[in-house]
């Protein structure tokens, strides 16, 4: 992927990982276009950042999805790159949660982890497919390959997100779109709530590290203890899950 001179969406762009990213395509020459759901969050990443673009959207609302690609398509046509960043997480005990009469709450995280990612997806890869460079960059986790079972909707959201980005990229081979998967470690972001990831990477290196491997030309990159998990056989990846729950699941009882 070339790392200057594009037009760049990046959705869940206004904090953590996003505007961190959002930074770094600024400063090596990018247009770059973030979306989010707090006006006022918007505003301040502006603030901090006054050569962004900013656009409010609800990704979980299908219209809204559709709005927004008609928006950046008219307004800024050479958009080329598509991040999709914007997630959610939460972390439950299924004996404890009320599925029958909160499955909506459940529910949100399937539709901005999954649903939304699939249809920014295929709205934006024949747009870009007629572009003489493209890419979409897709961001799972490290947890799309040892699931992490107090969080059991986002493991799984991920891991069908990392499915999806392998297809999307077999299916767009023989076009200009570059498909890349990012697959982060916990990084110290408000990911889930503010408290539960400061333990992880700092923002500042995970990005750096990142933005190594795009210049490197990598089409799946993760960054600390995530990148062995890329490629663990399935043995590993059974006891690095059971070893993650051992040791988490007070968190949910």
């Amino acid at each position: 992927m070339k790392l200057s001179g594009n037009t760049i969406l990046i959705t869940g762009g206004s904090t953590g990982i996003g505007l961190a990213f959002a930074e770094r395509f600024i400063k090596a020459g990018n247009t770059v276009i973030v979306t989010g759901r707090r006006e006022h969050v918007l505003r301040e990443a502006k603030e901090k950042f006054p050569g962004l673009v900013t656009r409010a959207c609800d990704l979980n609302v299908e219209s809204e999805r559709v709005a927004l690609f008609d928006w950046v398509t008219a307004n800024y046509p050479d958009v080329n790159v598509l991040v999709n960043n914007a997630g959610t997480q939460q972390r439950f005990n299924v004996l404890k949660a009320d599925a029958k009469n909160n499955w909506g709450y459940f529910n949100q995280e399937i539709i901005t982890n999954l649903e939304a990612p699939f249809h920014l997806s295929m709205l934006f890869a024949p747009y870009f497919a007629a572009k003489p460079k493209a890419a979409i960059l897709n961001v799972t986790s490290g947890l799309a390959f040892t699931p992490f079972a107090i969080a059991p909707i986002y493991s799984a959201t991920k891991a069908a997100l990392h499915s999806f980005t392998m297809s999307l990229r077999l299916q767009l081979s023989d076009t200009s779109v570059e498909v890349i998967e990012i697959a982060p470690p916990a990084v110290n972001t408000d990911l889930g709530g503010t408290g539960l990831h400061v333990h992880g990477e700092p923002l500042d290196a995970f990005a750096d590290g990142i933005f190594k491997g795009l210049e490197e030309g990598n089409r799946e990159i993760g960054y600390g203890t995530s990148v062995a998990r890329l490629r663990m056989s399935r043995d590993d990846i059974d006891e690095y899950a059971a070893k993650m729950y051992a040791a988490t699941r007070n968190a949910i009882e």
